[in-house]
C-alpha cells in the first residue's frame, strides 16, 4: 500500500539528540507556506518519536514565528522536566539557521477517572446527506481532506453582509486514514479564518498560535479509526488586526476528542 500523503509530510529522519530532519510537501501548499495544521503535526511527532516520551499528548502549542519555505528543516524536542506521570516539552523548528516555529507539548500517562463531555456536538445532517466535499479548495491542503459544510460554508459573495462566525462540518482525511495524535492536531485546523464568515471580506489572515487541548487517549482515537469526524468553529472576538477562534472536534458518535483556540492575524 502506498504511503498515506499525510504521513509522508509528517515524517522525520532522526539526528539524533533529540534533533530530526523533515521537508515541507507540497501536497499541503497554503497560501503561503505550508498548511499550519501539517506543520503543527510534524512538530508533535517529534515529541512522539523522542526515545525519552513518557505517555500521550494532552496539550499542544505551536507559534507560527514565520511561514516555512518550501524545503527542508529540522526539528528539535527537548523534554524540558518530567515528572511521575506528566512531562513538558519544548519544540523548535528551525529552516535556513532561522526559527519558524517554537512550541510547548505536555504528554502524561492517563488513567481511568470519571469522565463526562460537558458539551454536546451540534446536530448536523449526516456526510451521506450533505453529499460530496463542499468547501472550495482554495489551495491544494483543502484537497487533501473530505470536507463537508453543514453551516457557515465559505461565503460566495463577498459583500460585507455577514452576521455569524460559526461553521459546523464533518470532516476526515482523503483518502481516509486511521486516526492518530498527529492527524487529530492537524485536523484541528482546518477551519477557514472566521473574519472571511464574520465580515463576509476576504481579507488575508493568517494564524499566529494555536493550541490543541487532547481530551481522548490513543485508544479511544483507534476505536474512532478512519469514521467520520464532527468540527466546530467560531470567533469570539475581533480587535486591532487579531481575532481568536475556538474549535471542538467530535467523533461521529458524539464524543468530544480535541479542543482547539487559536489567535489569528488579519489585515484591512
Amino acid at each position: 500500500m502506498a504511503e498515506h500523503a499525510f504521513d509522508a509530510a509528517i515524517t522525520l529522519e532522526p539526528l539524533g539528540e533529540g534533533r530530526f530532519a523533515g521537508a515541507t510537501s507540497a501536497a499541503y501548499a497554503n497560501m503561503v507556506g505550508p498548511f499550519g495544521g501539517v506543520t503543527a503535526a510534524a512538530a508533535l511527532n517529534a515529541v512522539l518519536q523522542h526515545p525519552a516520551l513518557l505517555g500521550e499528548p494532552v496539550a499542544l502549542t505551536v507559534n507560527y514565528a514565520a511561514a516555512l519555505a518550501d524545503g527542508p528543516f529540522e526539528v528539535t524536542a527537548r523534554a524540558a522536566r518530567t515528572n511521575r506521570s506528566t512531562q513538558h516539552w519544548v519544540v523548535e523548528i528551525v529552516q535556513a539557521g532561522e526559527t519558524v516555529l517554537t512550541a510547548t507539548a505536555m504528554t502524561a500517562t492517563r488513567r481511568e477517572t470519571w469522565s463526562v463531555d460537558e458539551l454536546p456536538a451540534p446536530e448536523m445532517p449526516t456526510p451521506d446527506a450533505v453529499g460530496k466535499p463542499n468547501m472550495a479548495a482554495l489551495v491544494e491542503w483543502v484537497k487533501r481532506y473530505d470536507i463537508r459544510i453543514t453551516e457557515g460554508a465559505i461565503p460566495t459573495a463577498w459583500d460585507g453582509s455577514g452576521e455569524t462566525s460559526r461553521t459546523t462540518l464533518w470532516m476526515r482525511d482523503e483518502p481516509a486514514r486511521a486516526l492518530d495524535f498527529c492527524s487529530l492536531a492537524a485536523m484541528a485546523d482546518v477551519f477557514y479564518p472566521r473574519v472571511w464568515l464574520r465580515r463576509a471580506t476576504r481579507v488575508p489572515a493568517g494564524t499566529v498560535s494555536m493550541t490543541v487541548y487532547f481530551h481522548a487517549g490513543g485508544a479511544q482515537l483507534a476505536a474512532v479509526g478512519a469514521g467520520w469526524l464532527k468540527g466546530q468553529a467560531q470567533a469570539q472576538a475581533f480587535r486591532n488586526g487579531f481575532f481568536d477562534q475556538a474549535a471542538q472536534v467530535w467523533s461521529e458518535a458524539g464524543q468530544l476528542l480535541a479542543t482547539t483556540h487559536q489567535v489569528v492575524y488579519f489585515k484591512e
